[in-house]
């Protein structure tokens, strides 16, 4: 089991959807607090202190986005994963603006859920401690050198290269919105199209096949996302 006690909270007005949810993250060892609405919800936020929350954008009294903004406004600095239909790309990209961690889609599959639970308790985790050397297969970082490279050997990078590398690092396992990057990067003063560029060339240098790439992970109309495992 991985849960080992973290408490979630189950933000879903679907009784059958917060089922699934019970039995499945129970049997993983994880404590499951319900809330079918969102002024339930925010009353469990206090009330019962979670470790983490998976949220339904679809509320009855308030829609999640709101209910997302409201707790990051009041410094509510919990994990976030977002439950929303597969169709809902821009909602997706509004909620990873607003400060979710992640999201998965409808319908999902309780191993995806889990999985991306484990990332962002890690990604929060190592936010706090963040390492200087990332690792993730024969990829390394040194974010104080400013030295990559790939099964050893040194790669070059471009300034604006290392920068989206940097900044996927330093998120690694997280997805980065496209205009998230772009303001980061380019102070949002350029478009996708010359995001994307940078980030085939990265590739084309730090990938193995880059047309299948390990490392840089795409999130078809949302951003990109750095693995940290594997």
């Amino acid at each position: 089991m991985t849960g080992a006690g973290v408490r979630i909270l189950v933000v879903d007005d679907e009784p059958p959807i917060r089922k699934l949810l019970r039995v499945g993250l129970s049997a993983q060892g994880y404590v499951v607090i319900e809330a079918m609405n969102a002024r339930v919800a925010t009353e469990l936020v206090k009330s019962e202190r979670p470790d983490f929350i998976v949220l339904d954008l679809g509320l009855p009294d308030m829609p999640g986005h709101d209910l997302l903004a409201r707790w990051r406004g009041e410094g509510v600095d919990l994990p976030i994963i977002i439950l929303s239909s597969r169709t809902d790309e821009a909602g997706i990209v509004k909620a990873l603006e607003l400060g979710a961690d992640d999201y998965v889609a409808k319908p999902f599959g309780m191993n995806e859920l889990v999985a991306r639970i484990c990332v962002a308790l890690r990604h929060r985790l190592q936010s706090h401690g963040e390492k200087p050397v990332f690792q993730v297969g024969d990829l390394s970082v040194d974010l104080v050198k400013r030295i990559v490279k790939v099964a050893g050997e040194e790669i070059k990078l471009s300034p604006k290269e290392y920068d989206i590398l940097r900044i996927l690092v330093q998120h690694a396992g997280k997805v980065l919105t496209h205009r998230f990057l772009l303001e980061q990067v380019w102070d949002g003063q350029t478009d996708v199209q010359y995001l994307r560029v940078y980030v085939r060339q990265i590739r084309q240098k730090i990938e193995r096949m880059p047309d299948q790439p390990r490392y840089i992970l795409t999130e078809t109309g949302v951003g990109y996302r750095l693995a940290d495992e594997g």
